[in-house]
């Protein structure tokens, strides 16, 4: 839970165009791969009834707590993106950070494409955060990298570190170093690898079509200091 917060809760480049879509949206919205709900707890506290799912308890569980601890309302439910039943239809359904390409690859995609279909209203609208190019590097052993993450939590200083992104055939792997140093300055060190299914927009477009969704046009995130840009593919019921 702590790596989540880490290495993702931080980035809030992206909340505008979410708080602005459901703004458009104008009824319930549904968050894919919520988290400990960096998304979700924004999109709530601004008046937006909110259903995040996630298939990690834990995360969901510090997700609860937050939105306890914020005052607000949100349903944390467990469940896997390529295939779930909500009971329930969604005037938006945001799926941000990449998490389209964490499913496995066009099948993965394919069974979540269905579930979003079936869970939007009429004319509800889905929002599909995606890489579609990450530069190539790989840290020597003692050379320069990127800056850290680190966060302190009950006199535990946590560090992330990356060390490469690397293209594979049709995935991407990102690669972090992950460092633990106790209040009493021992330090525990391990790996930490990621792989992205590598999928371009205009594919993706054509999977929502595929799946009965009708493309209505992409909206770009700018790269910041600290993460690569992205590109937001959005399809209508």
């Amino acid at each position: 839970m702590i790596w989540h917060e880490l290495e993702c809760g931080r980035y809030t480049a992206d909340l505008p165009l979410w708080l602005d879509l459901a703004r458009a949206a104008g009824g319930p919205v549904l968050d894919i791969g919520a988290g400990t709900g960096r998304v979700a707890l924004a999109l709530a506290r601004a008046g937006h009834r909110v259903t995040a799912i996630d298939l990690d308890d834990q995360l969901l569980e510090r997700l609860r707590a937050r939105a306890s601890e914020a005052g607000v309302d949100v349903r944390a439910e467990v469940g896997d993106a390529r295939e779930f039943d909500l009971g329930e239809r969604f005037a938006l359904c945001v799926v941000p950070m990449q998490t389209i390409q964490l499913l496995g690859g066009p099948g993965g995609r394919a069974g979540f494409l269905r579930c979003a279909r079936t869970h939007l209203a009429p004319s509800g609208r889905l929002a599909v955060a995606i890489v579609e190019e990450l530069e190539e590097f790989e840290v020597s052993a003692g050379g320069p990298g990127p800056l850290p993450d680190v966060l302190e939590r009950d006199g535990v200083v946590y560090s992330s570190i990356p060390v490469a992104v690397r293209v594979l055939d049709e995935r991407v792997e990102l690669e972090r170093r992950r460092e633990v140093v106790s209040p009493a300055g021992e330090l525990n060190v391990s790996e930490d690898r990621v792989l992205l299914d590598q999928v371009s927009s205009s594919a993706l477009e054509q999977e929502c079509q595929a799946a009965g969704l009708r493309p209505v046009g992409r909206l770009e995130l700018a790269q910041t200091t600290d993460y690569a840009g992205s590109t937001v593919v959005m399809a209508d019921a």
